[in-house]
């Protein structure tokens, strides 16, 4: 009776993302992801023959030598994608101050990017990390593979509760041999990364996603509390009431962010903020629009 209560809750929750993130890409991102992502290769078409102002380097002289004049072979572009989400499940995505908690935030973008990709045809993979690769997807095409994804990110409980974006990045070199499409979403709550973020996107179209809580930035004057890491399991004491312990606070978070920003800069990959407070759709069309 359980089992059957929980897979009916499941089943509900999975429709809700469905029905809030479909309606997006739908009516929203769909036409910015094609432009965003255009397919990288020409493929052979047709042949057709020869117009005024065709490329000499088009001819197909084996068939102009049969027929007598000249006809060009015709490429088009290569359209359909492999996309690979690459989620976050480390501890520090089960924090939320403001509407939801970062792990829901990267469900939901998950969800509405595997929508996206659908309506062009596109093959969806999902990778889920934590400290190692803990759950891999095979890309497919369709509705049932993406209610799959999304399910899978509703329900996973992961092994181990620690960041390694790095082995995460690896592992995408390994299992993908062919282009793809790669959005890495996660705080980015690590060290280490830069050489695999690099080598990554040398060999995918590599886009980061960082998601990011209020709270993470700017601590509130609440008195002593106390703070436990969710990846650590560290606690620790802190007076929120003290201005030097505020400020101090901000300035290790503005720190983070700038040097995560020039990480990410440096490495040449394209990135976007998503936010527990502001979410992703402003994001993710501002993001989509300067690649374009």
């Amino acid at each position: 009776m359980e089992t059957a209560q929980h897979t009916k809750e499941l089943l509900k929750k999975v429709r809700l993302v469905e029905l809030k993130t479909r309606g997006l890409s739908d009516h929203i991102f769909s036409g910015e992801y094609h432009s965003a992502f255009k397919g990288r290769g020409m493929t052979f078409s047709e042949v057709r023959e020869y117009s005024p102002g065709d490329e000499v380097r088009t001819v197909d002289w084996n068939v102009t030598a049969r027929f007598g004049h000249p006809f060009v072979k015709v490429f088009e572009e290569e359209r359909e994608l492999t996309v690979m989400l690459i989620a976050d499940m480390s501890g520090s995505g089960e924090f939320g101050s403001v509407n939801q908690l970062k792990r829901d935030l990267v469900t939901e973008v998950c969800a509405t990017i595997a929508f996206s990709a659908i309506q062009n045809n596109d093959k969806t993979g999902l990778i889920l990390f934590t400290d190692r690769v803990e759950k891999y997807i095979p890309p497919k095409k369709g509705r049932s593979h993406t209610l799959r994804i999304i399910r899978e990110l509703i329900e996973f409980k992961p092994q181990h509760r620690a960041t390694n974006v790095g082995e995460a990045l690896r592992f995408l070199n390994r299992v993908i041999k062919k282009r793809s499409i790669a959005f890495l979403i996660s705080d980015l709550l690590d060290t280490g990364y830069e050489d695999a973020l690099k080598i990554a996107n040398r060999k995918h179209d590599l886009v980061a996603l960082r998601t990011n809580d209020p709270r993470e930035s700017e601590l509130p004057n609440v008195g002593l509390i106390r703070f436990t890491d969710p990846e650590t399991g560290e606690s620790s004491w802190v007076d929120t009431a003290s201005k030097r312990v505020r400020a101090h606070y901000r300035a290790e978070a503005l720190k983070h962010h700038a040097r995560t920003r020039d990480i990410l800069r440096r490495a040449g990959v394209d990135s976007a903020v998503i936010g527990t407070r502001e979410g992703y759709v402003r994001p993710l069309m501002n993001l989509f629009r300067q690649r374009d």
